[in-house]
């Protein structure tokens, strides 16, 4: 499987954030507006989560609260697990994979930068991971045993 970086995958992406004290009806809004699964929470110019789809369903929706007076402080993904722009796109999917999640901070030099999802697999990544497993299957079907 090719070894592409985060970074080109990234780099022309606007990053979406929001401040913590956000609600959830006003960020739902933005990521309506940006088509976005995910809006990370910055405070002190620093991530201090993530509030994603998921989220707002499991933690607002399902737990009865209020979207126009809940704040993301409340509701949000504390302490992300995040990802070097610098690193291999592979490692994301490993990490999403490990969590459970389908979307990574993505952080440089203490700040963050964007955000890689399970959905950027859709592309050359996927197309590879295809044709290695279509020549595993190829091999296996010569050698003996």
């Amino acid at each position: 499987m090719t070894q592409r970086s985060i970074r080109p995958i990234i780099e022309h992406r606007e990053v979406i954030i929001a401040p913590d004290s956000m609600t959830v009806s006003e960020a739902a809004r933005v990521m309506r507006e940006k088509k976005a699964g995910a809006i990370l929470i910055v405070k002190e110019n620093a991530l201090a989560g993530i509030f994603t789809e998921r989220d707002a369903l499991f933690r607002v929706v399902a737990e009865g609260r209020d979207p126009n007076a809940t704040r993301l402080a409340e509701v949000m993904t504390r302490n992300p697990r995040t990802i070097h722009p610098d690193k291999p796109f592979s490692e994301s999917l490993q990490i999403m994979h490990d969590g459970g999640f389908r979307n990574v901070p993505v952080v440089e030099a203490g700040r963050p930068v964007g955000i890689i999802s399970a959905s950027d697999a859709l592309g050359s990544e996927l197309k590879d991971f295809i044709l290695e497993l279509l020549r595993q299957d190829q091999a296996d079907d010569v050698l003996p045993g």
